[in-house]
């Protein structure tokens, strides 16, 4: 008994000490990210004014990229930036905003479908803004001059509009820029429905002598996300370098010390992501390219992601083309699944269950490109996971209905392992009289008394561990869930009913102002609304089930750990903790079926009535 005492006590404190860091260190982060949050949005509310970066390119193909360099200029509000330079408007169902024909850049762009906050008045998610701007964040493509190649596209490059008015998914527009040696560069530029362009540029050569020319294409920002890095969530570059290539990740930090060069590879993309929101470029997929992730000082400071293709060379009458995917905008699954070349089994599995390969998502085949999404380590259970509670959603219309949906399905998944440790413990409830009496019988000899209980144990194909594998099975899909609830953009704002009018950020109410109806709120280690309250709840009527373990410690640790758990979970995305609650009540009604099936007293009400019982004064 001994050991199992042991194993016990490891048990809850491994437990405590996960949740304790989750409480004392990321509790703390999550509500610096809610307050930086708040003070982002207001800040760009009023549409405060900024510097610029004019990043002019190297005159070489061999040279460094655009970016090299910049100049400080004179502040501008994002109105004003925008109004400064010719543009083509853009407008899709998902996008808003206008291209700079001053470099042909995306720098002016809007997510239609999202807002800042959950009152369906505030404005929508704004992605790109303008350089000369203090919120500077865009995407640019064009080329190093090469032998006879004269003036090229570049960041400053003035592009002539020769067809369409307006970028639309319909419509496409076509950009052009002739220099002064001939050579003729012809843009056309279109856009699906959702968040991927594509830029497909044909070249030219009218002039009398072969050129050539080095495409290039960068994601500039100047300012990293306001909200604290969290060790569940990857926010910074990121990239597939190579058709067959693995996933490349950096930290803003990491680029600040030392910029990363990446090995020159065919294929593949690189980009920038934020928790919800992304951009990417994915050169042309036949041609070489150098890459890599940087952040400038000189000047405007910046993060920067770029390419570098290997020269083109264009001989004279003859002209090239080249296509470059970019994606900018919300990084929701289904959409970055569509675009992703996924051909395994697995792809093909969750392709049909979120209703094929989405028909209305272009496939552009970009390899791996649902790595954008960042699913962890432990993918291969954290992505099943969301696509069955997606499918759910698609029939219920309500995340927090298709949460309780997963986890029924979840538990009959589970449900033959823990009706086998829920018998195991019914039958060491109907071994209890057995068991005193090998207490009485052995006294204080405790080796004596262990030994005994084993052999009962053996003889009865009891497992004395029995009811910790029904806890220790929820933890993977807990954390499992709670990466989904974290990272998915589809939790973002989701509703449930009542009160919970987003999935993925902790229940607002908090006893501390009786929940809501005194006029303040209290501290953030205080903060427990109702939801946390019905989880801790449910977890002590669970805990219930069982006699209250003889062992002082034990007892102890089985008393406090609902109070615990519910201070704890009590920062936690509500989604979480309504599924923690849930997953609760289905335990305390599997187990009581079970073990009234198998022929033990289910003590819950002995034992809630035993907690008011006034214990007997020992006698001495």
């Amino acid at each position: 008994m001994q050991n199992n005492r042991n194993y016990f006590i490891a048990i809850a404190l491994s437990v405590l000490i996960v949740l304790g860091w989750q409480y004392f260190i990321m509790g703390p982060r999550i509500e610096a990210q809610r307050v930086a949050e708040e003070a982002r949005l207001a800040q760009q509310a009023q549409t405060t004014q900024a510097q610029t970066d004019t990043g002019a390119p190297a005159g070489s193909v061999s040279g460094n990229l655009p970016g090299s360099s910049a100049q400080a200029t004179a502040e501008t509000n994002r109105e004003e930036a925008i109004g400064k330079s010719e543009r083509v408007a853009i407008d899709t169902p998902a996008l808003a905003g206008s291209i700079n024909l001053s470099g042909a850049r995306f720098d002016d762009l809007k997510l239609k479908e999202y807002r800042e906050t959950v009152d369906p008045t505030s404005p929508i998610i704004t992605l790109f803004n303008p350089a000369d701007t203090k919120d500077g964040y865009f995407t640019e493509l064009g080329y190093i001059a090469g032998e006879n190649a004269g003036a090229v596209p570049g960041p400053s490059t003035p592009w002539t509009l020769a067809e369409g008015d307006k970028l639309t998914q319909a419509t496409p527009v076509t950009l052009s820029f002739t220099n002064e040696t001939g050579l003729t560069f012809l843009r056309k530029i279109s856009v699906d429905e959702h968040y991927m362009f594509t830029v497909e540029d044909t070249i030219k050569n009218a002039g009398i002598a072969a050129a050539s020319v080095a495409p290039y294409g960068r994601i500039t920002r100047y300012n990293k996300p306001t909200t604290a890095s969290v060790y569940v969530l990857h926010e910074g570059f990121l990239g597939i370098i190579g058709a067959t290539g693995s996933l490349t990740e950096q930290k803003y930090g990491d680029v600040e010390e030392e910029a990363v060069t990446n090995e020159k590879a065919t294929g593949g993309w690189i980009g920038v992501t934020d928790k919800y929101w992304a951009a990417a470029l994915v050169p042309p997929q036949s041609i070489a390219y150098d890459s890599r992730f940087s952040h400038f000082t000189d000047g405007q400071p910046r993060y920067q992601a770029d390419f570098k293709n290997d020269a083109v060379a264009v001989a004279p009458g003859q002209e090239t083309s080249l296509k470059t995917l970019v994606f900018a905008g919300a990084k929701e699954v289904r959409v970055v699944n569509g675009y992703a070349l996924d051909d395994s089994w697995f792809g093909t599995l969750f392709a049909s269950l979120r209703g094929g390969n989405a028909a209305d998502v272009q496939s552009y085949e970009v390899p791996r490109f649902d790595l954008l999404i960042d699913w962890g380590w432990f993918w291969f259970f954290t992505k099943p996971m969301f696509q069955l509670m997606d499918f759910f959603f698609r029939l219920v219309g309500n995340f927090g209905v298709a949460i309780l949906l997963t986890t029924i399905v979840v538990k009959a998944i589970f449900f033959p392992l823990a009706s086998k440790q829920y018998a195991s413990m019914a039958n060491m409830k109907r071994m209890q009289p057995k068991m005193e009496e090998l207490k009485a019988k052995h006294g204080d000899d405790k080796m004596a008394l262990q030994q005994a209980m084993m052999q009962l144990y053996k003889e009865e194909k009891i497992n004395p561990v029995a009811g910790c594998w029904p806890v220790l099975l929820q933890i993977p899909v807990f954390f499992a869930l709670y990466k989904v609830i974290y990272v998915t953009i589809e939790m973002r704002h989701a509703p449930f009913f009542g009160w919970i009018q987003d999935l993925s950020a902790p229940d607002p109410t908090t006893f501390i102002n009786l929940f809501g109806l005194l006029p303040f709120e209290g501290p953030t280690f205080l903060h427990l609304g109702v939801w946390p309250i019905i989880m801790g709840i449910t977890m002590w009527l669970q805990m219930r089930m069982n006699p209250t373990p003889p062992d002082p410690t034990q007892a102890m640790l089985f008393n406090w750990m609902p109070l615990i758990f519910t201070f704890m979970l009590g920062t936690f995305p509500a989604g979480l903790v309504i599924y923690w609650a849930w997953n609760n009540t289905l335990s305390i009604a599997q187990q009581s079926i079970i073990m009234k099936r198998q022929g033990a007293k289910i003590e819950l009400f002995d034992n809630i009535k035993g907690m008011f019982r006034r214990k007997p004064a020992k006698t001495k």
